[in-house]
């Protein structure tokens, strides 16, 4: 909402000082971690999963066959595409909280199916309703918190919604590493993946494994970390059961009574509080804002057709498409530069490096793990004070020359890698690197800086459409990169690289500084009227409400005449 007529109480207190003092945008924060924890752990238990050595003998076509462990890994991301998409009705007919408890309904069933599933099409269905549900978190979580909570909080919590999907990675590294003995020894040798196509894998169940199955391991290896899942989905949506629905959400709905006492129950203070009425009034008037919008733009439209004219309207200029394009190749690269490659797929890639044994490769994967997680936490306190540009500059330069000198070490090595241990540890170390590069760069900034560049009319529709465009890049890198690991090998990573450097060259041209830039200033740069010509209607629609005086002449010829001159530099 435009800093005009939203007028924060708290806005000059310290963000985490703000946390600490109030329990709920404390509690708010963690609904927002217990969501991202969910998409990261769902991102990371499948790496590990299909290494083990039970699940293998038990479902051996998804652990050899490239296209089968493509799908069971990308049906999540398929679907979670899908779920993102048609968050955006189903929030706004359920409210925030009925939505947030449907997608936690819909996953607990995900997650049991494939805890328990006995079939190949039983963990597929499992996968596919649990991706669904995710899609959905990925998006009515971060909306939820967005609309409760205070302005100086925002932004901070969606650099932390990254950091909790990095712990949500580690903490099913880490759970899997652990699982994997239970049931005593592992049941077959580990013979070391080399570099290219190798002449066998590491681990083979119809070759490895005699008519009685794999007696070492136990199913509990690979089923428990399906079923852990369940716990902190249950705490999301039991903790909800205890939280105000959104006021803006009541607004929507002419609950003017409800809304006002949903936020003053957020504030912790009395529905009369001068302050917390102001506060009122400027949500109202920005729920008016848009229903002016519509109305002006699309007559006699609501409900499903009208949020797909909104979508289209992303596309009707020049202006809005380059915005829209923006936002959705940065999410591109963001996926493209083959972060979730690794994940899905680390202990593949650290067996191809020359790390002998299932439990080595998965140790190392854990440690991949604390570094992600660990990388992640620069971008808190550098995102606000070198800016936006430097960070994705600097991440796509590192990812490229680390992914380059991994892809160069295999290639050069090849099966003979195994007798050279040293460079094999320096391909890991790269692995490491790259991964560092990326998580205080395009991890965090793929979700801050689409949110920076629409103006407000669009935002929430641009939003989901460039979430969307993450997910299926996602499915898209999860389905390929078995087959591409087995069949070009070293290229892989040269892929990878390749598109490292078109988003160095894509960040340098295109991508615009938004650090501590107006919307007024974004006007500027795509050449558009957009954020002026709301700022009038806004204030507009604030002085109706009473929230401010009605702009004198003066000022909205001013406001005229900004427009004019951003149509004159375009």
């Amino acid at each position: 909402m435009a800093t005009d007529v939203n007028v924060p109480s708290d806005k000059d207190k310290n963000v985490w000082r703000q946390l600490r003092a109030n329990p709920y945008i404390l509690g708010l924060s963690a609904f927002a971690s217990l969501g991202g924890f969910l998409f990261g752990y769902d991102q990371g238990v499948v790496s590990g999963v299909l290494t083990m050595e039970n699940f293998a003998a038990q479902f051996p076509r998804v652990h050899l066959d490239a296209g089968y462990k493509g799908w069971f890994v990308s049906t999540l991301l398929l679907l979670a595409w899908l779920g993102s998409l048609v968050n955006g009705p189903v929030s706004d007919a359920l409210g925030r909280k009925g939505s947030m408890l449907l997608a936690v309904a819909v996953f607990v069933l995900g997650a049991a199916l494939q805890a328990g599933g006995a079939t190949i099409g039983t963990l597929f269905a499992g996968r596919a309703v649990a991706g669904l549900a995710v899609g959905m978190l990925t998006m009515v979580v971060p909306q939820y918190v967005s609309e409760v909570s205070t302005p100086a909080v925002r932004g901070t919590l969606v650099v932390l919604q990254q950091l909790s999907i990095t712990l949500g990675i580690l903490v099913s590294y880490w759970l899997e590493y652990g699982t994997q003995y239970i049931g005593g020894h592992r049941c077959a040798p580990d013979i070391p993946y080399s570099g290219g196509t190798p002449a066998r894998p590491a681990f083979d169940p119809v070759r490895d494994v005699g008519p009685g199955g794999c007696t070492g391991q136990s199913q509990a290896a690979w089923r428990i970390p399906f079923a852990v899942q369940i716990v902190p989905a249950l705490v999301l949506g039991v903790g909800m059961l205890f939280f105000p629905e959104s006021p803006r959400y009541f607004l929507m709905r002419r609950k003017e009574d409800k809304a006002l006492a949903a936020l003053a129950q957020l504030r912790r203070c009395h529905p009369d509080t001068e302050w917390l009425r102001h506060e009122y009034l400027a949500i109202k008037s920005e729920v008016l804002f848009d229903e002016s919008i519509a109305r002006d733009r699309h007559p006699g439209k609501s409900g499903v057709s009208l949020y797909a004219a909104q979508c289209a309207d992303l596309v009707s200029t020049w202006p809005s498409f380059k915005r829209l394009a923006i936002g959705c190749c940065i999410m591109f690269f963001q996926q493209f530069i083959g972060c979730n490659a690794i994940i899905y797929y680390a202990p593949q890639i650290f067996s191809q490096l020359g790390l002998s044994g299932g439990t080595t490769g998965l140790l190392a994967t854990g440690v991949y793990g604390i570094v992600n997680t660990l990388s992640t936490l620069p971008a808190l306190f550098l995102i606000d004070k070198v800016g936006r540009r430097p960070l994705l500059l600097c991440g796509a330069a590192g990812t490229c020359v680390s992914l380059v000198v991994v892809g160069g070490i295999l290639g050069g090595y090849g099966a003979a890698l195994p007798a050279h241990p040293t460079a094999g540890w320096v391909g890991v170390a790269f692995v490491y690197i790259y991964d560092v590069h990326f998580s205080y760069s395009f991890a965090p900034i793929g979700w801050v800086l689409p949110a920076e560049i629409f103006n407000l009319g669009s935002r929430s529709r641009a939003m989901a459409v460039t979430t969307s465009t993450t997910w299926m890049c996602n499915f898209v890198i999860g389905l390929v990169t078995p087959d591409m690991l087995d069949r070009i090998g070293w290229g892989t990573y040269i892929f990878f690289a390749a598109f490292a450097l078109l988003a160095f060259a894509f960040t340098y041209f295109f991508i615009p500084e938004t650090r501590g830039k107006s919307l007024e200033d974004m006007d500027v740069v795509f050449g558009d009227t957009a954020a002026h010509e709301e700022k009038a209607r806004l204030f507009d629609i604030a002085a109706q409400v009473g929230l401010v005086e009605r702009l004198p002449d003066e000022k909205i010829e001013a406001a005229r005449v900004g427009a004019v001159e951003v149509e004159r530099r375009a």
